[in-house]
């Protein structure tokens, strides 16, 4: 049983044990708790009620997405607003078994956008000589930044979201949905509205299986999987087998299950080709 009184460090040992199977120890005196509490509560929600987001919050939550750290301040990340009903619907149409993007109150894309920097270099009248993979990863990795600060935000003022990674499944649509020019290209999209359920938190993996000192350590990795597949079945065991006409059924579906059969099937293998046409290299 906690010790402690103060609610926002009980909330954060409950929602560590419910994610992690971990006792974490909390000292009731830390700044931040709530912050803390809030991350560790963390969930997707796929329900909205009809309450609209106002364009006003909206704005303030795109000004904390932008703050988020920017590799050399390069600020290669932009977010589209899908307010056309008509573009969310064809966007919606490459992603099957996904309707509550239709019915989320607001639907946003971030991109990653390497576009601009060339373009300054063109108007500055200097070359770009990075032409490489890691440029690549330098704007999906500042558009995932802007997406969680975003999540965040958004979570702070009561508001639920829910990533979409599927606006990769036809990126070259959504493209053209977006009128995307050369450069840009679609990290994730996001639903974003007011909870109409409560939702629960998604188990992971231990950390003694993600966080490693010193050096990256495998020692006893399956038994810690294993161990990881029984506590996630306890507590939110999966509803349905995937892929059962390829791989039958199993008496024990776990994570690790899951994960293997989903990526025993090819997805999004012409990503790479898109993003090429998109102007990336990638050597």
């Amino acid at each position: 049983m906690s010790l402690n009184t103060k609610p926002e460090a009980t909330r954060i040992e409950h929602a560590a044990a419910e994610r992690f199977g971990a006792e974490l120890s909390i000292a009731p005196d830390w700044p931040g708790l709530e912050e803390i509490a809030r991350n560790l509560e963390h969930r997707s929600h796929r329900r909205y009620t009809e309450r609209p987001v106002q364009p006003e919050l909206l704005e303030v939550l795109f000004a904390c997405a932008f703050s988020a750290p920017s590799k050399s301040d390069l600020q290669q990340a932009d977010v589209i607003h899908v307010t056309d009903a008509a573009r969310r619907k064809v966007i919606v149409e490459t992603m099957p078994d996904m309707p509550w993007i239709m019915n989320a109150p607001a639907f946003l894309v971030f991109c990653a956008n390497n576009r601009r920097i060339r373009q300054i270099g063109e108007w500055r009248g200097k070359p770009f000589v990075n032409e490489h993979l890691d440029h690549f990863m330098n704007a999906a990795v500042d558009a995932g930044l802007v997406m969680m600060n975003f999540i965040r935000a958004a979570e702070a003022v009561g508001l639920g979201t829910c990533p979409i990674s599927a606006v990769r499944n036809r990126a070259d649509t959504v493209r053209d949905v977006l009128e995307l020019p050369e450069g840009v290209f679609p990290v994730a999209g996001l639903c974003v509205g007011y909870p109409a359920e409560a939702g629960r938190i998604t188990p992971r993996l231990a950390l003694n299986v993600t966080v490693h000192q010193d050096r990256y350590n495998e020692s006893g990795l399956r038994e810690k999987i294993d161990a990881d597949d029984r506590r996630r079945h306890a507590v939110l065991p999966y509803r349905k087998q995937r892929r059962v006409e390829r791989f039958g059924q199993v008496p024990f579906y776990g994570w690790s299950e899951d994960k293997a059969r989903q990526y025993a099937v090819p997805e999004r293998a012409d990503f790479g080709a898109f993003i090429r046409k998109q102007g990336f290299s990638l050597k």
